[in-house]
């Protein structure tokens, strides 16, 4: 390969590394933005449910059932620009959910029940826990293949 050949690898190889990173970087912006809107509308039913008496446990689950669905549409659409099999990413995104909410399930049940940390506390932080766990398994597993934005 002769020099020029050299330097025309590296540039295509740096011009993707960078498109790459500007694709991470704005998936995680609109997953983030995604995932607030969701996330402060389901915590504020979350709130209000447990005021008006139902269980913290029973609360959650309600509210993350709700967050699921509206959730996949807006992520796989939006965040991710999936383009794959529909039926292929709702089941991994059932599974990851899945995890996910055994996470929260656990974070509450340890937290709240056997340290007696505030509830309103403990489902804020898990929230952001489950956030980051489901970023990367989204990214890197659920919305895989036929990304119409990824660059290889």
């Amino acid at each position: 390969m002769h020099l020029s050949g050299l330097i025309s690898e590296i540039r295509k190889m740096y011009i993707i590394g960078w498109y790459n990173e500007l694709l991470f970087m704005s998936q995680l912006v609109r997953y983030g933005l995604v995932g607030l809107a969701i996330n402060l509308l389901l915590y504020c039913g979350y709130l209000l449910v447990t005021y008006m008496g139902l269980e913290p446990k029973i609360s959650m689950s309600l509210i993350y059932i709700t967050g699921v669905v509206i959730g996949f549409f807006g992520h796989r659409q939006w965040t991710f620009s999936h383009g794959g099999k529909v039926s292929h990413a709702m089941w991994r995104y059932a599974l990851a959910h899945f995890l996910g909410y055994s996470i929260n399930f656990l974070l509450l049940l340890g937290l709240v029940d056997y340290l007696a940390y505030p509830h309103e506390l403990v489902q804020g932080a898990a929230i952001l826990i489950v956030a980051a766990f489901l970023f990367v398994v989204f990214k890197y597993w659920v919305f895989t293949g036929n990304n119409v934005h990824a660059v290889n």
